[in-house]
């Protein structure tokens, strides 16, 4: 059984798990509050299918000992200021996006150089806390921002690619003057410019309505992404460049981790395991279904960059964006790059 048959059973088994609490027992000894920016349905968006999974195992297998709490939609508040209020122990838990983690680990920057990962089997591969990546990742994550500790690391959803409401994109002259919201990474902006686009980096409470009234053109994002916010009312183009993979993680506070009697931290490392790999999967399944791309096309014209395009695009963009890589991060980012990039080659030759 391949790992993602496996990961979703265990996935769907789980949501039908019935709480072992019913509404006359005691208050749990514990509560766990996670917020993430997304919808809380979790057949739509992974980060919403880890909170669901976890609460579920979590509370059951602590017989109601923990309460889970979930605040989805950003009901916390933005991503850099939840990992502030996790580091700060305000908040027990956060499922974060590469934009967020930015503010307090620029490493993560590392991620965006363009067309770094061959396939999303690759990417599966490396952005995991357990490949030698992933471990020497989170351990540097980890001795920079005090107070965390990594409970999960994953994709954000799948590749990236750019939608517009002027035109498809299919080469890199079709990029040109195109406004492109970004997030608030140098990196992210540097792919757009050089590429011929004008960066607009807006938070992402923004970016609907800045499509829809045209202060942007466009953006990037996921294709989960894209359907799970609608931007298929507000963009006419989707254009499959596959650009682009960056990470999600997830946050505990390490000092409230660490207070946790044994058997019950024990639970919490075990359930996040199996949270983080129902993410992984069922980013892997909405892209499939109806409600990822199909979803899109439904109103949206789309099209895929043909493999030499593809080419002439890493040419135009990675220069610019490795150089800056190791102006702006030196030794070190330099360091945690080749050994990103050590790693997706090794990863390839599992097909070669």
């Amino acid at each position: 059984m391949t790992r993602l048959h496996g990961t979703f059973h265990t996935f769907a088994a789980t949501l039908g798990v019935a709480t072992l609490v019913s509404a006359s027992a005691l208050a749990a000894d514990v509560t766990i509050r996670i917020g993430h920016l997304n919808t809380a349905d979790p057949f739509e968006i992974h980060s919403a299918a880890m909170g669901t999974v976890f609460k579920s195992l979590v509370e059951s297998a602590s017989n109601g000992a923990i309460e889970v709490k979930l605040f989805p939609n950003g009901q916390l508040g933005k991503d850099n200021e939840v990992i502030d209020q996790v580091r700060q122990g305000i908040v027990e838990s956060c499922i974060s996006s590469a934009g967020g983690i930015a503010q307090h680990y620029p490493l993560v920057g590392i991620f965006d150089l363009p067309f770094a990962f061959p396939n999303i089997s690759v990417a599966s591969k490396v952005i995991d806390k357990n490949s030698d990546f992933g471990k020497k990742l989170v351990a540097d994550l980890e001795a920079k921002t005090p107070g965390l500790k990594v409970l999960g690391l994953l994709d954000s959803g799948g590749f990236f690619a750019f939608s517009s409401s002027k035109r498809p994109i299919k080469t890199v002259d079709d990029m040109k003057g195109l406004k492109i919201r970004t997030m608030q990474l140098p990196t992210h902006e540097t792919i757009v410019s050089s590429l011929g686009g004008q960066p607009t980096a807006l938070a992402w409470a923004e970016v609907y309505t800045s499509l829809q009234t045209g202060v942007a053109d466009g953006q990037m994002n996921p294709v989960t992404i894209m359907a799970n916010a609608k931007f298929q009312e507000v963009q006419k183009y989707l254009s499959l460049t596959n650009h682009l993979i960056t990470p999600y993680m997830w946050f505990i506070n390490k000092g409230f981790l660490d207070g946790l009697k044994p058997e019950h931290k024990e639970i919490v490392l075990w359930a996040s395991d199996v949270a983080t790999d129902a993410g992984r999967s069922i980013s892997r399944i909405a892209e499939a279904s109806d409600k990822g791309l199909a979803l899109l096309a439904k109103k949206m014209e789309v099209n895929a960059v043909s493999s030499a395009e593809s080419k002439k695009f890493a040419a135009a963009a990675q220069p610019a964006v490795r150089k800056l890589i190791e102006d702006k991060y030196g030794a070190e980012g330099k360091e945690m790059l080749e050994a990103m990039l050590a790693s997706i080659a090794e990863a390839e030759k599992t097909y070669k």
